[in-house]
């Protein structure tokens, strides 16, 4: 039996039985069992080779966006209006065969814009290139599900003498976003959710340390100890520092999760009457458009920048102003946006020459702000590195070592200065110098017999 079979096998089972506080732990039991297989469904054959039929762009610019969505939905479209690269669009589905990068030029900022090959149902078991398409989404730092908004039809249902018996509301672009979340959840995407607050650390022996910070009602000692033992591990520390659940434990076990922003993009709201335009504008993380009349463009933009969380910090360097052509983008999801960061986003070896920098922005209190290299920057700061003197910075390298220093008159206008280094590896130096009639004769040797422990 296939790896697909066993895991279909699972999930009928699961389907089955009844959840009561009885069947909990066999129903842990079961949710590991499918978390394992599937992770060894994504891992690549024994003995293959190491290249393959994915199509993987090299990353550009400051982020990654992934379009994500079901075939003629407007994706190709879509990175033509934001970005003027031709992708070819059609009225038949799976028109889009490959991955087609853009660049969005957004407040000073490069954004990578991925058109991918639209994906169906099943798609996490390599149906469609779903595989290669999701991951490519794995390595982006947003994504944009895009739907079909015209797809929500009201239908009535009438009975013989004409009076309504039935009304209903079809969503089929809701359901295409309930299969394209659990797609991209089956394969380690967790869209917009954030990492469980779970430590768990894999111990030699001591056996299993169960512990938590406040009172669990989904998870107890009971039931971690059976899914840590389908995992076959038998030391562990575990601690609990949120009311977390048994997939929150598992995500944390397997370690290979990817927590990621998504976008809700609804298309060819043309269509669709005012009502429904507004009732899906109102659901969270989503945004309305029209890529036939170009409506709400700007909107998902803005949204999409605020999404990734982008902090773009200008450099002024010293007696000269700013420089606002070519800023320094950092992230708070990627690296940090401190001081720190900063310095080391220009170079790595920057941050052992910085002394303090100058602030100018809204995260400063005043202007300028002496800060730290912990300070934390916002967006369109302005940031003065200030370095170490080199003089002194020498000067202190070689006076640290300097044990005795001796200056003896040897008549007739000269002088004989003595100085004893001591260096942790060969002990003591002595190091005469002579003055004589503005000549300076040095003169050093090693002589560990004159210098005391």
């Amino acid at each position: 039996m296939g790896i697909i079979e066993r895991i279909k096998e699972i999930e009928a089972e699961m389907a089955r039985t009844q959840k009561n506080k009885a069947t909990e732990y066999h129903l842990g039991q079961l949710k590991a069992k499918i978390a394992k297989l599937r992770t060894q469904l994504l891992e690549p054959p024994k003995g293959s080779s190491a290249g393959g039929d994915g199509f993987e762009v090299t990353k550009f610019g400051h982020g990654r966006v992934a379009l994500i969505g079901f075939p003629s939905v407007g994706k190709s479209t879509l990175l033509t209006m934001l970005t003027g690269t031709h992708s070819e669009a059609a009225s038949y589905e799976f028109t889009t065969l490959t991955c087609i990068p853009g660049i969005i030029h957004y407040n000073d900022t490069k954004i990578q814009l991925l058109d991918l090959p639209g994906i169906i149902e099943g798609a996490s078991e390599g149906k469609g290139r779903g595989r290669q398409v999701i991951a490519v989404a794995k390595s982006s730092d947003l994504v944009l599900m895009v739907l079909d908004a015209s797809k929500d039809a009201h239908k009535v249902l009438l009975s013989t003498d004409g009076h309504a018996v039935m009304m209903f509301i079809v969503a089929i672009s809701e359901g295409h976003r309930q299969i394209l979340t659990r797609e991209l959840e089956s394969v380690g995407l967790r869209l917009n959710k954030r990492p469980p607050q779970i430590y768990f650390k894999k111990k030699k022996t001591g056996g299993i340390s169960f512990n938590s910070t406040l009172p669990l009602t989904h998870v107890d000692e009971k039931l971690c100890y059976q899914i840590l033992h389908e995992y076959k591990i038998h030391n562990a520390e575990v601690l609990f520092r949120e009311d977390a659940t048994v997939d929150d434990l598992i995500d944390v076990i397997e370690g290979n999760r990817k927590y990621i922003k998504c976008v809700y993009v609804y298309n060819k709201i043309d269509v669709i009457g005012i009502d429904d335009v507004d009732k899906l504008a109102r659901r969270p993380n989503s945004v309305v458009i029209s890529c036939n009349l170009k409506l709400n463009l700007d909107r998902l933009l803005s949204k999409m920048w605020e999404e990734m969380g982008l902090v773009r910090v200008y450099t002024k360097p010293q007696g000269q102003q700013p420089d606002f052509s070519d800023p320094v983008v950092l992230s708070a999801d990627r690296g940090g946006c401190t001081v720190e960061d900063f310095c080391n986003h220009i170079h790595r070896n920057l941050i052992k020459d910085v002394k303090y920098v100058l602030v100018w922005g809204t995260s400063a209190r005043h202007y300028p702000q002496h800060c730290g290299l912990g300070h934390v920057l916002q967006d369109e700061d302005v940031v003065q590195i200030v370095k170490k003197k080199v003089f002194k910075t020498v000067l202190t390298m070689v006076l640290r070592p300097i044990d005795w220093v001796g200056l003896s008159y040897c008549g007739f206008g000269s002088f004989q200065v003595q100085v004893i280094f001591r260096f942790r590896s060969i002990g003591c130096v002595n190091f005469y110098g002579q003055i004589e009639l503005g000549w300076v004769l040095v003169r050093a040797k090693v002589d560990k017999s004159n210098c005391s422990s």
